[in-house]
């Protein structure tokens, strides 16, 4: 069997598990987001097309027929020049013939570098769902992260890709405000999505991994309160044709459903599970203790 030589670390969304990961771009072009561990070992550059071509080839052809999904990393590949972008899409299809869908990340910074035309043109070559990371639709919060844009902004650019007929996964943070603007960021969160009514809506946690400076600079909900900004985003939650997911390994709860049809479901399933967690005072008042520090 052949291997793909990546630059360690590499990261893809939970609903990429089957899919080819293929790197062509290391690092992120946006690398400044104070509360993100992610890619602060890596000093952002694209591979050249013919790199990349020669991954491809490593595959056994024999092979190539099983690859349906290919998710292009790593973070903001977006961002990667549209004309050798389209060269790598066209290569990819070339090369497998069963390949149905490809997947990226995509930063507001990299959504900023490509039109409509020019994303219809990448949806055309099966470049069909972009992940992107909201964080928070609160103006406050995404400043005190550095995220760099604010939720106008980026709401304006996630409908561009929507306009270009692509889908959207959402993914916003659990206790990225702190106490302090806890309320704010879940209500303005849900409004944002609210707007946008995404295809996927993603909820993962606050967690350590390389942003310690962030974490002093907020005091960290409590397991109980990130159950109870769960539920204020839910009860405020009402996007059209959504599918919602909360099932990152740094998540409390494990949610699963749509919008609008499971809205009511998932927020009584909220309530019972805060109804239980307050009957267990320690774990209540405990700040989570998931962390990743090899990366």
């Amino acid at each position: 069997m052949t291997y793909l030589n990546y630059e360690e670390p590499v990261f893809r969304p939970p609903s990429e598990a089957r899919s080819l990961i293929l790197q062509i771009t290391i690092g992120c072009s946006q690398n400044q987001c104070r509360f993100c561990g992610m890619y602060k070992a890596k000093r952002f550059r694209l591979r050249s097309v013919a790199e990349i071509k020669n991954d491809i080839d490593c595959l056994l052809e024999q092979h190539r027929h099983h690859y349906q999904r290919v998710f292009l990393a790593d973070g903001d590949a977006l961002v990667y020049p549209q004309s050798d972008l389209l060269e790598i899409l066209d290569y990819l299809s070339d090369k497998f013939p069963s390949l149905t869908r490809i997947g990226i990340y995509a930063s507001p910074n990299s959504l900023t570098t490509k039109n409509i035309i020019e994303l219809e043109q990448l949806r055309l070559r099966k470049l069909r769902i972009l992940y992107f990371g909201l964080e928070s639709g609160d103006e406050l919060t995404l400043n005190l992260t550095a995220k760099g844009f604010g939720p106008e902004r980026m709401l304006a650019l996630c409908q561009k890709g929507q306009d270009a007929g692509m889908k959207l996964s959402i993914t916003a943070i659990l206790g990225l405000a702190g106490r302090k603007r806890s309320y704010e960021h879940a209500v303005a969160t849900a409004e944002w999505i609210n707007q946008l009514s995404p295809s996927y809506f993603s909820l993962l946690t606050m967690f350590q991994r390389h942003n310690d400076a962030y974490f002093d600079s907020i005091k960290p909900l409590t397991n109980g309160e990130i159950i109870e900004e769960t539920l204020t985003i839910l009860e405020r939650l009402n996007p059209q044709k959504t599918i919602l997911r909360s099932n990152h390994v740094s998540n409390i709860l494990n949610l699963a459903g749509s919008y609008p049809k499971d809205r009511q479901k998932l927020v009584e399933q909220t309530k019972m599970a805060l109804i239980e967690a307050r009957t267990h005072h320690e774990w209540f008042s405990q700040v989570p203790d998931y962390g990743e520090k090899y990366y």
